[in-house]
């Protein structure tokens, strides 16, 4: 659904923020991992077309939706005037948006699960709140690609947890979702492929199973992270370990485990 060929990104007169990338996105869900000022998020910006690359292709088979980090608004629209706003590429020029276009922004917002929400000011909603209202905005496009931009980003565990649990149903149900985390454990937990960012020209895809792993970790952050299973109510489960004291030395701390 979504390539990268060859590509590359830097801003004039700058390095490279990434280059020689080679990407095949195919649906279900993909997490973008690395530190910061990685490129994680201007890797997804060109993907999503947002930018240009600086050389190489990007191809785009889905029609793509996108859902940048949550922010204050200075503007009081409510929740669902916010959401019916996606609609916008849906309408034609000069139109107002018909009954259909409303109805289908109320299906949304239940399916997201704000439909309490619809007469609420955005402005005055919760970070979560807000992120949720966010990805209804871009589901309410008809999207078949959901490109997400830290979407759990300085949310509590519950909203977290609300927001991940929405991208697997989604994914679930056969829309392809791809976003940027600071947080493996939700990695692990998403399933699906991976894509980790260590230098410019070094960029990795496969199965979180497979490519997720303590030595990828600990060398992405330059620290100590280790995975162990556990039984979570009958059910095994991967969490990771970080093992904070080796931040100072890293490189020395790992060549003795």
């Amino acid at each position: 659904m979504l390539e990268l060929i060859d590509a590359g990104f830097r801003y004039p007169h700058r390095d490279w923020i990434f280059r020689h990338a080679n990407l095949a996105l195919d649906g279900g869900i993909t997490s973008i991992l690395g530190p910061n000022g990685q490129g994680k998020t201007t890797l997804l910006r060109c993907l999503s077309g947002l930018n240009t690359l600086a050389e190489g292709t990007v191809v785009r088979h889905a029609e793509i939706g996108y859902v940048p980090q949550a922010a204050a608004s200075t503007f009081a629209y409510s929740v669902f005037d916010m959401v019916l706003m996606g609609r916008a590429r849906k309408v034609s020029a000069f139109a107002a948006p018909s009954r259909l276009d409303r109805a289908h922004t109320r299906a949304v917002l239940e399916r997201v699960g704000i439909d309490d929400l619809a007469d609420r000011s955005f402005a005055e909603l919760s970070g979560g709140q807000r992120q949720l209202v966010l990805i209804a905005r871009a589901l309410v496009g008809e999207c078949e690609y959901l490109i997400l931009d830290e979407p759990v980003s300085a949310l509590d565990l519950r909203n977290q947890a609300r927001v991940l649990e929405l991208l697997r149903d989604l994914a679930a149900d056969g829309m392809g979702v791809l976003l940027t985390t600071h947080h493996p454990e939700h990695v692990l937990h998403l399933g699906g492929a991976a894509i980790v960012l260590t230098a410019p020209e070094r960029i990795r895809q496969g199965p979180v199973a497979e490519l997720i792993t303590d030595a990828v970790l600990s060398e992405l952050y330059g620290i100590e992270v280790v995975r162990a299973e556990v039984d979570d109510r009958g059910r095994a489960r991967t969490v990771l370990f970080t093992r904070y004291d080796t931040a100072d030395s890293p490189s020395a701390r790992l060549q003795e485990v």
